[in-house]
């Protein structure tokens, strides 16, 4: 039999031919779309910045519309996942509780072959948690009180009430104050784990008659501080980030800021887990994560992104060179042992008078 033998051109025909066949092969794998998925978050300003950066792309490239849902919530993430009826495609969870949905099996893993994470730092590529951003739970105060400058710095200030009169806000959970309450207590921060409980709550015994309030909500201590209900809280630096773009008397410091990831995950027999993936997709995109951090003060950690950021967000970000050296990263492995008995022994001295 006589080879056939095909020229340059005829090649190129074939091979693109072939590309066009793959394509189509693959357009063809893709699962139905479905009409919507749900996407569970913590609400407020940052699922406003969600929609910007990533949601109202997704719907006009896929035509499945994004439902958003809140708040963050981890017991309604086994109750789901425990009945079988999981109505999240996607949900937040707190960056603590990574080490524990995994341990639970309360997630599916991301796949590689759709989320493009080559970007990213080699911690921020876990197989079943999607560090979306980073951010960091700060100290807050009003600028019409302490003047910028005058502000205290650090916690060991944050609880010298005489210095720094006036009522607070903190956190409704042990994350975050049992380290603030021993650097107040002169604990540097390389040495706070393993936690000295006992000598956290005895330090948090001093600073419980000046909060006001405990916040559960992260878009309460920015709104008590907007309100003047209290002239300094804890929170998450993003929430403060969008009410000082607004013009608020409301800034930061970053000295012992609480640095995290924020983190999504895709419940364990989630429908339609390849859109799940599809949106970490465009969750991992260099550009739009730059929109959501201009947006909302949280980078991401798509190592790329940083030179889309707005030069005058950038002093907001935690990643900042000038914020970053102030803080601490959070131990979400200490938290995944004590979290439960931290937690337990939390709620009791909060009903301690």
């Amino acid at each position: 039999m006589t080879p056939i033998k095909l020229n340059r051109r005829e090649l190129m025909v074939g091979a693109g031919a072939a590309v066009l066949t793959a394509r189509s092969a693959f357009a063809q794998g893709e699962p139905p779309k479905p009409k919507q998925i749900v996407v569970n978050a913590s609400g407020g300003s940052m699922n406003t910045a969600l929609r910007k950066a990533y949601f109202d792309a997704f719907e006009k490239e896929t035509g499945i519309r994004v439902v958003e849902t809140s708040p963050v919530d981890l017991g309604k993430l086994k109750a789901m996942v425990g009945s079988g009826n999981v109505e999240w495609n996607l949900t937040e969870i707190g960056g603590q509780d990574g080490a524990l949905v995994q341990r639970l099996g309360l997630v599916e893993k991301i796949d590689p072959k759709l989320v493009d994470r080559s970007a990213y730092p080699k911690e921020a590529r876990g197989e079943y948690i999607f560090a979306s951003s980073v951010y960091s739970t700060v100290l807050a105060y009003r600028t019409d009180v302490f003047a910028p400058g005058k502000q205290p710095k650090g916690w060991a200030e944050f609880w010298d009430v005489k210095r720094f009169p006036g009522p607070r806000s903190m956190r409704n959970h042990p994350v975050d104050n049992l380290e603030y309450a021993l650097l107040a207590d002169g604990v540097p921060a390389d040495k706070l784990y393993p936690i000295d409980m006992d000598r956290a709550f005895k330090k948090l015994d001093e600073i419980k008659p000046h909060v006001n309030v405990w916040w559960t909500t992260g878009q309460q201590p920015a709104q008590l501080l907007l309100d003047k209900e209290v002239v300094l809280a804890t929170g998450w630096n993003g929430r403060f980030f969008d009410l000082m773009k607004k013009g608020a008397p409301i800034a930061v410091d970053w000295t012992q800021g609480s640095l995290k990831q924020g983190t999504f995950v895709i419940p364990k027999g989630a429908k339609d887990p390849y859109w799940a993936n599809k949106m970490l997709a465009y969750m991992s995109d260099a550009k739009r994560q730059s929109i959501y951090a201009n947006e909302l003060g949280y980078p991401g950690l798509n190592l790329e992104s940083i030179k889309y950021i707005d030069p005058q967000a950038a002093p907001h970000m935690p990643t900042h060179p000038e914020n970053l050296s102030k803080q601490f990263w959070l131990n979400v492995a200490w938290w995944d042992g004590n979290l439960e008995k931290s937690m337990e022994r939390w709620k009791q001295w909060l009903l301690k008078k």
